[in-house]
């Protein structure tokens, strides 16, 4: 599957918090950077994901925003 976001992390799924709509899906990759997902339920039950997959992470923003304090 070809994606229009060039930023692409690969990641370790953690903890998943599931809801009745809406679910929480918490990554690791290297660094550690830790990422957090949120998608649907019907999206999570279509990836099949379950802690410990690896998975590539996506990443496509409108905004990106760098400041100095």
């Amino acid at each position: 599957m070809k994606f229009g976001a060039r930023n692409q992390i690969v990641a370790t799924v953690g903890t998943i918090k599931s809801g009745d709509v809406m679910s929480q899906v918490e990554l690791e990759a290297d660094g550690p950077v830790h990422l957090t997902s949120v998608l649907t339920s019907d999206s999570l039950a279509d990836l099949g994901l379950k802690p410990g997959d690896k998975v590539r992470v996506v990443v496509k923003a409108i905004h990106v925003l760098v400041v100095r304090d």
